[in-house]
């Protein structure tokens, strides 16, 4: 049997008067009393199909059985519409089929769902019922940019003659970054391989190995909580390469991603992007991967306030910390105090012990604070935060982190609330010179930024022993429109400097040769310098289709909860199972 001849979606005027054979979804059925339109969709669109008496009493007869989401096969012939019905909306819009035949190939249940209708679904739903969300065109059309994408970056990558390589999926658990997903071993009882977060050190090795130019479209598994654009098992460009330093790689990178936004929104990028250190970006936006669609710019006021009357200001000050503000700008009367007052229980949520606020009237400063400045330092405040009347400023003081992790996503907050993010803009911003190290109080001791094989600046290396947290790292970010798009480095691949940096993070050596032997081993026969970056395929596709949540991107995602609604994965095994890999379960009992 001949399931069809043509897309629906593709035909067009040109097959005016040709006979042809369609298959697809029923998307609308509709009965006008002797005539029945059936709107077919495929994957490459819908077409229109009408049954009259005059052209088949039996295929209109059967057509009176169809309803939503059957699957048929009709032959027909491709008429011109008449110019009244003409819907410039479809691809297909001019044109309508005959049909004189018709097979229903399955009949459908009612979906739990509009599959025609993009309009708002219970996500739980949607992902119990998955196959079904995937036939929405806004569902279709989206996975279809997620190939468009990834062809793309093939294409890109083979021309720049990189090759395709795969990286093992069972490997060996480290204890750095996040948690692994732990799988046990049969044949080895009590011992484990863990999901890679990254094929990092094969990538490295291969390298080593002289393929010099190594790329691969890969899943990656972490076991940390979930926000909406994150996923326990995600798909990432990974690239790497020898004997490319850090600028011609990132040009090389500015070359895929301008070619990339072109091909798949038709917009032009400029280039170079803009670059901006770790420490400029956390100063002006509270983030090391800011939104520059929009201003809100953090100004730090320190040397203004710290002589003021205020002592929640000099205090903050005195101990070593600072005091930042936001000015919003002419946006003082659409604010009353209970709006202040949820803004003052956001920035708690990020550690902010307060909120402080004046407005700006022509008179001078007003609200709670400020009694406590005089005319000068009022003044000098208006000017630093190039005040004007009507404004709303917005303070925080505290140690530095809390200030850029509070008023960072106050910023960000703020511009999604007053509508300062222009939607359609595309903003690529480099992050470099980011710190090595950074010293975590809880574990304490220091740990990477990146990871521990990212090359220190050589200018700083001689800081290693004496003030690693001074060190910066060879280390570059790439971002859009406020999220990390990708992250990479120029690598370590001198063994004398890997160990450094393991003895720096707290190994010691014998735990650095247990975890890292092979890698230090290989680093004894000829490492050549080298780097690379890892992009985030699904952020990258959330990004280019418009969409909010990674979920949308991914064809069997999993919930917030990393559980499957569709498989009902996670699920318990059975004791033989269990026994064969010599496991037994330790499950706390919840309290009643």
């Amino acid at each position: 049997m001949e399931y069809r001849t043509h897309q629906c979606g593709k035909i067009t005027e040109q097959y005016i008067g040709e006979k042809v054979t369609i298959t697809g979804w029923v998307q609308k059925r509709r009965d006008l009393g002797g005539l029945i339109f059936i709107d077919l969709r495929d994957r490459s669109g819908i077409v229109q199909i009408v049954f009259s008496p005059e052209v088949s009493a039996e295929a209109l007869e059967t057509a009176e059985k169809v309803r939503s989401e059957y699957v048929l096969t009709v032959t027909g012939t491709v008429l011109e519409r008449d110019q009244s019905t003409v819907n410039p909306a479809m691809n297909t819009g001019k044109i309508e089929i005959s049909g004189e035949e018709i097979k229903i190939l399955n009949s459908a249940k009612t979906p739990p769902f509009s599959i025609s209708e993009d309009i708002e679904i219970n996500e739980d739903i949607r992902l119990k019922y998955r196959y079904l969300d995937l036939r929405r065109p806004v569902m279709q059309e989206t996975l279809k940019m997620r190939h468009e994408v990834t062809r793309f970056i093939r294409n890109f990558l083979e021309t720049e003659e990189f090759m395709e390589m795969e990286t093992p999926m069972l490997t060996k658990s480290t204890p750095e970054g996040a948690r692994d997903y732990l799988v046990p071993s049969r044949v080895h009882p009590g011992e484990f391989y863990a999901l890679p977060q990254s094929p990092q050190l094969f990538k490295q090795l291969l390298m080593v190995s002289g393929f010099e130019k190594y790329y691969q479209i890969v899943r990656c598994f972490r076991d940390e909580d979930l926000r909406a654009d994150r996923q326990p098992e995600f798909t990432q460009v990974d690239i790497e390469t020898s004997f490319m330093g850090q600028e011609a790689l990132l040009s090389m990178m500015e070359e895929m991603m301008t070619g990339l936004v072109k091909k798949v929104k038709g917009a032009d990028i400029p280039k170079p992007f803009p670059r901006m250190t770790y420490k400029e970006a956390m100063d002006r936006y509270g983030s090391d991967k800011p939104d520059t669609r929009f201003g809100l710019e953090l100004i730090n006021v320190s040397d203004v306030v710290k002589q003021s009357g205020f002592k929640v200001f000099a205090a903050a000050v005195e101990n070593g910390g600072e005091v930042k503000a936001i000015n919003v700008k002419g946006k003082a009367a659409d604010y009353s105090r209970k709006d202040i007052d949820g803004l003052t229980e956001f920035t708690a949520r990020y550690g902010a012990k307060g909120l402080a606020w004046m407005k700006v009237e022509a008179s001078g400063l007003k609200g709670p604070i400020s009694k406590f400045f005089n005319e000068e330092d009022a003044a000098n405040l208006i000017n630093v935060l190039n005040a004007e009347e009507g404004d709303l400023l917005l303070f925080v003081a505290d140690k530095s982190s809390v200030v850029a992790d509070s008023l960072g996503a106050l910023r960000q907050k703020l511009g999604k609330d007053l509508g300062l993010i222009d939607q359609l803009k595309f903003n690529f911003l480099w992050v470099v010179d980011f710190p090595l190290v950074e010293y975590d109080e809880d574990a304490e001791r220091y740990v990477a930024l990146h990871h521990p094989f990212t090359m220190p600046k050589t200018e700083d290396l001689h800081l290693m022993d004496s003030n690693p947290s001074e060190v910066r790292a060879q280390a570059y970010d790439l971002v859009l429109n406020g999220y990390e798009l990708g992250g990479g480095s120029q690598r370590i691949y001198e063994r004398d400097v890997q160990e450094k940096m393991f003895k720096t993070l707290g190994f010691s050596e014998e735990g650095a040769r247990e975890e890292f032997g092979f890698l230090l081993d290989a680093f004894e026969y000829g490492t050549p310098p080298h780097g690379g970056i890892a992009l985030g395929l699904d952020r990258m596709v959330m990004l280019l289709a418009g969409r909010t949540n990674l979920r949308d991107t991914i064809a069997f995602p999993k919930t917030a909860s990393a559980s499957c609604l569709l498989t009902n994965a996670p699920s318990p095994v059975n004791e033989k199972q269990l026994d064969e890999l010599h496991l037994g379960l330790k499950v706390k009992q919840e309290s009643n």
